[in-house]
């Protein structure tokens, strides 16, 4: 989470949400017994054939969700929406599956406040207490007691849209959101879609480097030649000094 400052400067906790784009894959019909849409969003390096094969002239979708539409004389197949669709001060309903904590205690699990601490309650500051009386001979269904706790589906109602990133395609939500982070998160909200163009990826192809090697070779003569003129002075001033120096031998 994150703060965004309002316009009069309050200050509002927000949760930054990347929505979009979403491609339709699919429209289902009465014919597949109920009408629905169904949407792309991500993308994947390598997928099965079979999803190949549903997802033909599509990119490779990491997600795939499916939304009840009351009406969807509006969706086709290949369309794309992105965050256009939301407006400042918008009502969401989020949903996501929630954090996994594992097997936790009554404590925590179902806010049980524990026993004394003192007076002959010996290690017993934490535990969940009777569980049922003996007549029933039984536990009831539904007795709260210890066991796995989070990583369900929860939805939160009513969270308002502080502020719309369209480049970056980012949603400022206010509060918190269900789920940890990069995970997914169905969006809903009152409205009609607007459907925008599909962006093309356009791959650069790499022309092949040719070397010249013949500049180089050139450069590598003048390199010998120079060397040699910058030699042969300091030969000849050697070989007058041998030649002065005989006579004076005599």
């Amino acid at each position: 989470m994150t703060q965004k400052f309002l316009e009069d400067g309050r200050v509002a906790p927000v949760t930054v949400v990347k929505a979009g784009p979403c491609t339709v894959t699919q429209v289902k019909s009465d014919k597949d017994g109920y009408t629905a849409v169904q949407v792309g969003f991500d993308k994947k390096r390598v997928i099965n054939k079979p999803l190949a094969g549903h997802l033909k002239d599509l990119s490779n979708f990491r997600y795939l969700r499916e939304f009840r539409v009351a009406d969807q004389a509006d969706f086709a197949r290949g369309k794309v929406f992105d965050v256009t669709s939301f407006v400042v001060g918008d009502k969401l309903k989020v949903t996501s599956i929630s954090k996994g904590k594992g097997f936790q205690g009554v404590v925590k699990r179902h806010g049980f406040h524990g026993s004394p601490a003192s007076h002959g309650h010996k290690d017993q500051l934490r535990m969940p207490g009777s569980i049922g009386a003996t007549d029933a001979a039984r536990v009831f269904k539904g007795t709260r007691m210890a066991g796995h706790m989070g990583a369900d589906t929860v939805t939160v109602s009513n969270l308002e849209l502080i502020e719309v990133d369209v480049e970056k395609g980012l949603l400022y939500i206010k509060g918190a959101v269900p789920g940890h982070r990069n995970s997914l998160v169905k969006i809903a909200t009152e409205g009609e879609l607007t459907f925008v163009e599909a962006k093309k990826e356009v791959k650069e192809e790499k022309k092949p480097e040719v070397k010249d090697t013949k500049d180089k070779t050139e450069v590598k003569e003048e390199t010998k030649e120079e060397k040699i003129e910058k030699t042969e002075p300091k030969v000849e001033e050697k070989k007058s000094e041998v030649k002065e120096d005989k006579p004076e031998a005599k």
